[in-house]
């Protein structure tokens, strides 16, 4: 409940921008010559409110507080985040996009409802890129490269420890971003990324992924980097194909 909380607060600290009283002179503008600080464009301002709904609708939907096949509108979720029902609905049309949500209309947005095939079939999929990948890039990288990727690994042990599962999820993807981005292929690291953040949206029937669970997964990262570093390609090989088949149950 404290983790919650904690979270909901946290969705609640952005930045309103200020508006003078009717008919009030804004301090700024009483003789002082401003031409040098412009105000911040309210484009900007709106599309940073939106990037922090989609990232708090996201760990929402990690944490299954957000659950599978409810309906949720933008002004309910809008006053539940202290923000309009503007960036909220727009956040939520990106999710539509990325497909953990569906549009209801005149309603609001459906959370998509995943069963155990659909996560076996990204799973699958995330398998035959990632995999042949990281096994060339297991035979070319140097030592000192993969070495540098240890604090990204003790970060998804450290959220696995404490069973933070949205702060797991994001230090999940950031290890594998960092590894595929090895290949130098900006389109390969986007698809992963996309197929990676589907498969952590919780099932139905599994709401929450156990603190054991995350803790075995995080472990594979590090025994993962310790294989690499010592370019044991046989460990290797087992590691990659293990921690792919080990996220479809």
């Amino acid at each position: 409940m404290e983790q919650g909380r904690a979270r909901e607060d946290a969705w609640l600290s952005y930045a309103a921008p200020a508006v003078p009283a009717p008919g009030r002179v804004p301090e700024q503008a009483r003789g002082e010559h401003t031409h040098s600080e412009p105000p911040a464009p309210r484009t900007v301002q709106r599309h940073s409110v939106r990037g922090q709904i989609l990232d708090a609708l996201r760990a929402a939907l990690v944490d299954g507080e957000l659950a599978p096949g409810q309906v949720y509108s933008a002004p309910a979720l809008g006053a539940r985040f202290g923000v309009s029902a503007t960036p909220v609905r727009e956040a939520m049309q990106q999710l539509a996009i990325e497909g953990a949500v569906e549009v209801v209309p005149n309603r609001g947005f459906r959370v998509s409802e995943r069963g155990p095939r659909e996560l076996a079939e990204l799973a699958e999929v995330r398998a035959l890129i990632e995999v042949p990948v990281m096994l060339r890039l297991a035979r070319s990288v140097p030592a000192g490269h993969w070495t540098a990727l240890r604090p990204l690994a003790d970060a998804t042990v450290a959220a696995a420890a404490v069973g933070d599962r949205a702060s797991y999820a994001e230090c999940d993807r950031a290890f594998h971003r960092a590894v595929l981005a090895l290949a130098g292929n900006d389109q390969l690291v986007q698809v992963a990324d996309d197929l990676h953040r589907r498969s952590q949206w919780p099932l139905v029937s599994n709401p929450a992924t156990r603190r054991a669970d995350l803790l075995a997964d995080a472990v594979e990262h590090t025994a993962l980097l310790d294989a690499l570093i010592a370019q044991n390609l046989g460990v290797v090989q087992s590691l990659v194909r293990e921690h792919f088949t080990g996220s479809e149950s």
